[in-house]
């Protein structure tokens, strides 16, 4: 039987002082295998010095084209952010207008390319890439991402495949949503899968957290560990130590992020990955 491995990935390395302490505490004393860091976060310089301490940790970049700050000078990408330099915080708006405006392909090359400057100038080995409210799924910020690939030595790129039937076992509410998401960034992901192929990108056979984002429990963990499937998947979810006024800020309310922290360090979710036999892993292992 093809064995089970695991990735369990954090989201917003960065985004302030409670989601990074939250991470590096699910790393160190739970089962946290890699995180990806938003290089314009307002904690961005204590997340870089604590992953230089936690060498174990895999650091991905979270690129942010929403809801965030941009790292290439705002008067150069006038397209995607305001005066202050702040992306919109709609996405599907957003996402149009990256297709249909004028310019917007130039300038989401650049802003791409200096975030991953701003990440490589950290020192830190560039794990995968992967992006806020999934934005790396972009048709034009994907195509971006595989043109960069070779200058940025980006080798994987996180795909959003959720399986759709086993969320909807586990939790039937927000089904229209999850039924959306699943359509939407099914269609992306199979446009996206055979062009990671040729340019020899890697990536998980399957994702899971999408559909529960922000709900990842400890009982949420347990029947997926119970009911993992053979092959490589990844695991997402958004924990924090505390949930302060800056995670507060970008986060939506009903975000459990304290308890996804307390599931991801829970002694029975060890012992069950144990008992199952499930190998973690970090990008870096693909």
């Amino acid at each position: 039987m093809t064995a089970r491995r695991l990735i369990v990935a954090a989201d917003d390395f960065g985004l302030s002082a409670g989601v990074n302490a939250g991470i590096l505490r699910a790393h160190r004393e739970g089962i946290l295998t890699e995180t990806s860091l938003m290089v314009r976060g307002a904690a961005v310089a204590e997340a870089v010095a604590m992953a230089r301490a936690a060498p174990t940790l895999g650091v991905g970049l979270h690129l942010t084209l929403l809801q965030g700050h941009c790292a290439a000078p705002p008067a150069d990408v006038p397209v995607l952010v305001d005066r202050d330099g702040r992306f919109s915080d709609t996405p599907v708006w957003t996402g149009m207008r990256y297709f249909f405006t004028p310019g917007a392909r130039a300038q989401l090359r650049q802003e791409i390319a200096a975030q991953l400057d701003a990440f490589l100038a950290t020192g830190l080995p560039l794990s995968h890439v992967d992006g806020h409210l999934t934005i790396h799924m972009h048709p034009i910020a994907l195509a971006v991402l595989l043109d960069l690939a070779p200058r940025y030595g980006i080798r994987a790129v996180r795909l959003p495949r959720d399986p759709l039937a086993a969320a909807l076992r586990w939790d039937r509410r927000h089904a229209a949503r999850k039924c959306f998401e699943a359509a939407a960034f099914g269609a992306l992901s199979g446009w996206a899968r055979p062009r990671l192929g040729r340019a020899g990108l890697r990536h998980p056979e399957r994702m899971y957290g999408m559909h529960q984002t922000g709900q990842m429990t400890e009982a949420y963990l347990l029947h997926l560990i119970a009911t993992l499937p053979p092959g490589t998947s990844e695991l997402y979810g958004h924990p924090a130590a505390t949930v302060d006024d800056e995670a507060r800020r970008w986060r939506p309310a009903n975000y459990a992020s304290e308890a996804e922290l307390a599931a991801l360090c829970s002694p029975r979710v060890r012992a069950a990955l144990d008992a199952a036999g499930i190998g973690l892993i970090a990008y870096r292992d693909l």
